[in-house]
């Protein structure tokens, strides 16, 4: 059996932890009064982690997929990653503490308030509960009605707890987690504008901006108070482009045209810069960036489809906002580049659509060739993606982030959530629910959705992680129309 921590885990690297992060939870004074709560929320004591797995040999039960295809056999492993938080708690004063399983805390109804006994909570520990409900129920929550209401605001409420006053989302909790990457910033965003949280969304946003570097980059995370880096990791080229569909996706969402202006002028800097790097890293979309670590987050010396797809979606944004920033001639440069750079991306890495140019081994960035992330689905695009679940899939019914990922047999939520989101943004309803009913049946005991799933179906290293989070929100989203 083999132990795994995440000093040793392929994963993000441990860093330095920052101290514990205080604010007040939100929403902050100054926003617009929100509405009543609705009855229908109750006290999320324990939503219990169902697995339904059939170990290798005898085949697996992960969803409409599998149903389809028949049984796969990954490669058997005893790998174990412990649960280090079940769920995130937030305090009346804003400090954030994870759950440790077995804690027997449970929240107030609607919220991310720990208590040991409901009946006694505090005026203050009602009143910060209150403030969750109002910001629940001033958006929606996906799926409402379905069997997935409970999961998506489960998911909400974490996304809540995770996101601070500065705007800054940490991807989880616990010290080797707790920093901002700009990719699950901007899915959070994303799926705060679908939720209808546009406020809090741009908020994600500028946090982003303020944290740019002057010539359009990124660094691979930052400190959650917007201070810097943690570390050496360097700059991760994906980031940028992550960060501009994020503007562009919440921007579109905004249905008044003067609000519309008015938030691509506030994210002009981050939308400039931005645009100006990546015409610079394709030569104008003409050929595919240099090298650079994507959200495998290992050094490489070949072009991957995890950093071209995420440039690319990037670019088909980057025209409109341009036109709303009264810049038609950068718009329509922009343009130019993104009906080039498509071209030169599905040349570069068609018909399969590897990880790597000239590679044979698929995985997650496939997905980020389709709808949500671009207008139509590609049908070379589409055949890849379907073939890609019977090289990714893992023996806890879930999916690992590539074909070439190790074999370790832990399933990742934050992949086998992007191909829910796809599947269901694609009209693929039927794979959509299969993966969607995986990740919910594999949640833990208070609700939330945890990084990794193991072999035997148990939820491990964390929960919540921000990222999964909002593909959930995000395919829900999909399928409720």
């Amino acid at each position: 059996m083999t132990l795994l921590t995440p000093d040793n885990d392929v994963g993000p690297d441990p860093g330095t932890a920052p101290s514990a992060v205080r604010g007040t939870p939100r929403p902050r004074p100054g926003r617009r009064p929100r509405r009543a709560a609705p009855a229908r929320l109750r006290l999320r004591r324990a939503v219990v982690s169902g697995v339904v797995i059939t170990l290798v040999g005898t085949g697996i039960t992960a969803g409409a997929w599998v149903a389809e295809r028949g049984p796969f056999t990954p490669v058997p492993t005893t790998a174990i990653v412990p649960l280090a938080s079940t769920s995130l708690a937030v305090a009346p004063d804003g400090t954030r503490t994870p759950l440790a399983p077995g804690s027997g805390l449970v929240f107030l109804e609607g919220s991310r308030v720990a208590v040991t006994d409901p009946s006694a909570a505090t005026a203050a520990e009602e009143a910060t509960a209150q403030e969750m409900r109002d910001w629940l129920a001033a958006g929606t929550v996906p799926g409402a009605g379905t069997e997935f209401e409970d999961m998506a605001t489960n998911a909400l409420l974490d996304i809540y707890a995770l996101t601070l006053d500065d705007g800054a989302v940490v991807a989880g909790w616990t010290p080797h987690w707790r920093y901002a990457w700009p990719r699950d910033n901007a899915f959070v965003a994303v799926a705060l504008a679908a939720t209808g949280h546009t406020d809090d969304a741009l908020e994600v946003l500028e946090f982003l901006q303020g944290v740019q570097s002057s010539d359009g980059s990124f660094q691979a995370r930052y400190l959650p108070d917007a201070s810097g880096p943690p570390d050496d990791r360097g700059v991760q080229t994906d980031a940028t482009g992550w960060s501009l569909w994020g503007a562009s996706a919440v921007i579109a969402s905004i249905e008044d045209p003067q609000r519309r202006a008015d938030a691509a002028r506030t994210l002009a800097p981050l939308i400039e810069r931005s645009t100006a790097h990546i015409l610079s890293l394709t030569k104008d979309g003409t050929a595919l960036p240099p090298a650079s670590p994507d959200y495998w987050e290992k050094r490489t010396r070949k072009a991957t489809l995890g950093t071209s797809a995420p440039l690319l979606m990037a670019l088909h944004g980057a025209g409109d906002l341009m036109t709303l920033l009264d810049e038609p001639r950068r718009a329509s440069a922009a343009a130019s580049a993104a009906t080039t750079f498509d071209a030169v991306v599905k040349d570069a890495f068609g018909p399969t659509f590897p990880r790597e140019k000239g590679g044979s081994a698929v995985d997650t960035a496939v997905a980020f060739l389709l709808p949500p992330f671009a207008a139509t689905a590609d049908d070379d695009v589409l055949t890849a993606w379907r073939a890609a679940p019977a090289t990714m899939a893992r023996a806890g019914g879930g999916l690992a982030p590539g074909a070439g990922w190790k074999q370790d047999g832990i399933s990742w939520t934050p992949t086998t959530s992007v191909f829910a989101m796809t599947a269901a943004c694609s009209q693929e309803s039927e794979a959509a629910l299969g993966w969607l009913r995986w990740v919910d049946s594999h949640r833990t005991t208070t609700g939330s959705i945890p990084e990794k799933v193991l072999f035997d179906g148990s939820p491990a290293q964390l929960a919540p992680l921000a990222w999964s989070s909002a593909n959930v929100l995000l395919a829900l989203s999909c399928l409720d129309g």
